[in-house]
């Protein structure tokens, strides 16, 4: 296999341990209402919490972060941006001394934070400050890990806004450009190029896509997208945040309300249009959530493209949600292979229904189902009776019967403009909900959460812990080329004479109302597996081919041993 033996492999023990004694502290604070101040907010810290439910296991991080989790982007230095909007009125964050927003339209001075900067080690969290209204906005990492951030509302709706990870400079914040998108964007979706720039697709009364930066062959900087248009429902729409995915031949599949299509962005056509999927609405209001299935990689291979569509409403749950009526979410999912000859939708049901899901990948190439409600629909005060037990779906599991299998249930509804990311660490962020014009803490059935909460899947518990890689190191180091081999060394706690592993590669999700924009799963093709000493193994991969595979950036490497996945380490992909 043209493995290359170590001579020396202490280094391994010298890299930080980031397992589950790396994990935040148990953390209890003050009550949500109450107005935070501007310092780096720090844990209360407890014993190191250890998962033990193999139907996994909810920690309670923050009971207020200041903001409502509506929108959240995992960086590549384990900081994750936080935000909600700005004309909610003031937050229960103030901003550092002597930083206020004047003129807002709700208050005439706004010295309180509507976005944060929460590190996922120390578990703390500092307040940052927005310029004009991010409600309802989309975004992207481009090739470097900058958050390209962009649309909102009002004065927010074309603004084009910045944030690059930086660690130890309290200073760094949100970079607002002079130059605005062509149109406004609100409730738009974002996905970044195998190029490198952004494409944004959509939003309220905007059927057309533009990019970010333009180029000169951008032809006045907007391109109509007559989809848009046909999959708009009167009265309801049912076609915002469209579903994007890059496809490995580098067009774009849309999915909007009940249709999909892949569309050629370079030369602006529609390729091809493939069957509606059957039964309910899936896009904002009716909103349901997605997922492009797991890309395994072979050499030479073309991989299967398979999108699954899971959630949402149907058409009139929306109108009847304002009349208070509210009707039962759906609780079925589509998969349709888009590499077959004739591409179908194949028909599953949740345990439940649900509207307002989000669709997380996990580094074991299973699904995650959670947050939302089992009635209404997306808006204000337009769902009911919220689905407390999150879903794990194995897309692999031969028997349709058994792939489902319903979670140890959360305490806390997570309604309307609720998020959750995926962390390094294999922990699911969750946080938000707000489903009131307002923050709003009294006297309402779904009050709005400031609380932040961390999701351990069943592979994080300790029945589990000998099977799971520690150490994780990549030989190259943190940059790598595209069809590059190449290793990663790794320990585990015990010898293990069955070994079996499959390593995995994830960018970070930018996630919003019931989608992780960006978000995709590489299985990548393993070359051969070395034994180096008793604990002690590397595992030997080939990168992605192309961009169009894996488009360039930053993205969490996990090592699966025999479904258990280690702490992930950072690669960025050019």
């Amino acid at each position: 296999m043209g493995l290359i033996k170590i001579q020396s492999f202490s280094f391994l023990f010298t890299i930080l341990i980031l397992s589950s004694s790396s994990l935040p502290h148990l953390h209890r604070h003050n009550r949500r209402h109450h107005r935070r101040n501007s310092q780096l907010i720090p844990s209360i810290f407890h014993p190191p919490f250890i998962p033990s439910n193999v139907n996994g296991d909810w920690v309670l991080l923050h009971e207020s972060i200041g903001v409502s989790a509506m929108h959240m982007q995992l960086l590549y230095n384990n900081k994750v941006i936080i935000f909600d909007r700005t004309d909610f009125g003031a937050s229960n964050l103030s901003l550092p001394q002597g930083k206020c927003r004047f003129d807002d339209e709700v208050l005439d001075v706004d010295c309180s934070a509507h976005s944060v900067l929460y590190d996922i080690l120390s578990n703390t969290y500092r307040p940052l400050m927005v310029q004009t209204d991010v409600w309802c906005s989309s975004g992207a990492l481009n090739s470097d890990g900058t958050l390209i951030q962009t649309g909102g509302y009002h004065a927010g709706d074309r603004k084009i806004r910045l944030f690059s990870p930086c660690d130890g400079d309290v200073d760094c914040d949100w970079t607002e450009l002079p130059q605005n998108l062509t149109v406004q964007r609100w409730y738009a979706s974002d996905h970044i190029l195998p190029d490198g720039r952004v494409i944004i697709v959509g939003g309220r009364k905007s059927f057309s896509y533009e990019f970010f930066p333009k180029t000169m062959d951008d032809n006045g900087g907007v391109f109509h997208l007559p989809f848009l248009v046909e999959t708009t429902d009167p009265m309801e729409e049912n076609n915002l945040y469209p579903f994007l995915y890059i496809l490995p031949d580098g067009n774009l599949y849309i999915f909007s309300n009940q249709r999909s299509i892949v569309l050629d962005y370079v030369n602006h056509n529609v390729l091809r249009e493939f069957p509606m999927i059957p039964g309910e609405k899936r896009s904002y209001p009716a909103t349901g959530s997605s997922v492009m299935l797991p890309l395994r990689l072979r050499q030479g291979q073309e991989p299967v493209v398979e999108v699954m569509i899971c959630g949402g409403a149907w058409g009139g749950a929306y109108v009847k949600a304002l009349e208070g009526e509210f009707w039962r979410g759906s609780s079925s999912c589509g998969r349709m292979r888009l590499t077959d000859p004739d591409p179908k939708w194949v028909m599953e049901e949740m345990p439940s229904g649900r509207v307002m899901p989000d669709m997380l990948l996990l580094p074991t190439g299973d699904v995650l189902i959670l947050n939302g409600a089992a009635n209404g629909a997306a808006g204000w005060e337009n769902a009911i009776d919220p689905v407390l037990n999150p879903g794990l779906y194995r897309p692999d599991e031969p028997d349709p019967g058994r792939r489902f299998t319903v979670l140890t249930p959360t305490t806390i509804a997570r309604m309307y403009h609720s998020s959750a990311i995926l962390l390094p660490d294999g922990r699911i962020l969750v946080g938000g909900s707000n489903p009131h014009s307002t923050y709003n803490f009294t006297g309402v059935k779904y009050p709005t959460e400031l609380s932040l909460e961390a999701f351990s899947p069943p592979y994080l518990a300790t029945q589990y812990a000998h099977l799971r890689p520690l150490n994780q190191a990549v030989d190259v180091g943190q940059v790598i080329s595209y069809g590059q081999q190449f290793s990663i060394m790794f320990t585990l706690p015990f010898p293990q004479p069955d070994a079996e592993f499959m390593v995995s590669m994830i960018p970070p999700s930018f996630t919003t109302h019931s989608f992780g924009m960006n978000q995709r799963l590489l299985f990548l093709e393993i070359v051969g597996v070395e034994r180096l000493f008793m604990f002690g193994y590397r595992v030997v991969v080939f990168a992605p081919p192309t961009r169009n595979i894996a488009p360039p950036g930053y993205y969490m490497v996990f090592v699966v041993h025999q479904g258990v996945p280690g702490h992930s380490v950072w690669v960025k992909i050019q």
